[in-house]
């Protein structure tokens, strides 16, 4: 790598848990704009090499001004995680892009049903956050999983829009481990999002002619909410995959 080669900061850090953290970055020269839904690729030295790995910007993409916001798990073993997992606010980063193209077909009138696990969320609060700054109005359903309610990123905003606008945006966070201790008092649905979106679809009237699918999360959850929207009427044009790990973090 070429010394200077780092062109942005992290600016801002905040730890949901010990392997969850947001991670807001600034580059030295003017911000490249980027569509919602797209990728930033971000690269750490170790040693003398540059590791480069690519992650979803979660903020929205008319305050690029402010920032790209990154929403990182740790993946101990990993080549890059650790390594930003050890970086603090002034820290100097190497990125690139944006880039990608999971983003919102324009126009498309249709409810929108967004599922995701884990740190596959982050397009989705990019794609919502930059639909409430242009002020745009889609009747949106967001099914996001995870393993322990700590890790349920954004609740607290997302239950915030539910509330002030229920007709227009549906938050249906899952938890698929809800039996153990780390768990107790959970009252909301159980179970990986696979199994519930069907459910799901049938209470909400989630058909095919009426609804569009976004899916983001590991490759196994994504062929098999696939699987289960083939299966209801879903065509190819109606459901649009980010598979999340396709390359080692």
């Amino acid at each position: 790598m070429q010394h200077g080669a780092e062109n942005a900061a992290i600016t801002q850090r905040s730890d949901l848990t010990e392997s969850l953290a947001f991670f807001r970055v600034e580059t030295d020269e003017d911000p490249q704009p980027f569509r919602a839904g797209q990728y930033l690729t971000l690269g750490l030295r170790s040693g003398e090499r540059l590791i480069q790995r690519p992650y979803s910007i979660a903020s929205s993409a008319r305050r690029v001004l402010e920032g790209y916001e990154l929403y990182v798990r740790l993946v101990r073993g990993g080549a890059l995680t650790p390594l930003l997992f050890a970086s603090q606010a002034g820290d100097r980063v190497f990125v690139r892009g944006p880039k990608g193209r999971f983003t919102l077909a324009p126009g498309d009138e249709r409810t929108h049903l967004f599922v995701a696990t884990g740190c596959g969320i982050a397009p989705f609060l990019s794609m919502l956050r930059t639909l409430r700054d242009e002020h745009k109005s889609r009747r949106i359903v967001l099914l996001h999983g995870v393993s322990y309610v700590r890790e349920l990123a954004y609740r607290q905003l997302l239950e915030q829009w539910t509330q002030e606008a229920p007709d227009e945006f549906t938050y249906v966070p899952t938890i698929s481990r809800p039996a153990v201790p780390e768990n107790a008092g959970w009252r909301g649905h159980g179970g990986r999002v696979e199994a519930l979106v069907g459910r799901l679809c049938e209470r909400l009237g989630l058909a095919q002619e009426c609804c569009v699918a976004y899916v983001c999360g590991n490759p196994e959850m994504t062929t098999a909410v696939q699987d289960v929207l083939r299966g209801r009427g879903f065509g190819e044009r109606d459901v649009h995959i980010e598979e999340y790990w396709p390359l080692r973090p």
